[in-house]
């Protein structure tokens, strides 16, 4: 289970019950608490890795991260990398992230126009 179909679905359920307004209402329910726990715990994370064992703690717990968007990633690339196509514009689209100032925001879309327009 991951978290944007969860989210997805409170606005949709918000939607449901009480139009744009219970959409927007839903929405702002299901983000603020997660913001308020970051604002709240922020001035707390430098005083948490004074202590050794809490910043090792901290540690791991980054480096399981890391590790599991690797694999996330893994597992989308070898679904959605299914011709050469497909792998030229995974490559340039790394490369245009890595090497320059490329926004993810115009890289999405330009992927998919590229999928629509390119031979299958």
């Amino acid at each position: 289970m991951t978290p944007g179909p969860v989210f997805t679905t409170a606005t949709f359920v918000g939607y449901v019950l009480g139009g744009f307004r219970g959409a927007v209402v839903a929405t702002i329910g299901i983000f603020l608490p997660a913001f308020a726990f970051v604002a709240l715990s922020g001035p707390l994370v430098p005083r948490i890795r004074r202590s050794s064992v809490a910043g090792a703690f901290l540690d791991g717990v980054n480096v399981a991260s890391i590790a599991l968007m690797a694999l996330v990633t893994a597992q989308l690339a070898r679904a959605a990398i299914v011709d050469a196509w497909t792998a030229v514009i995974a490559v340039a689209s790394t490369a245009l992230l890595l090497f320059s100032r490329a926004s993810p925001a115009w890289l999405v879309p330009a992927g998919g126009l590229l999928g629509l327009l390119l031979p299958r």
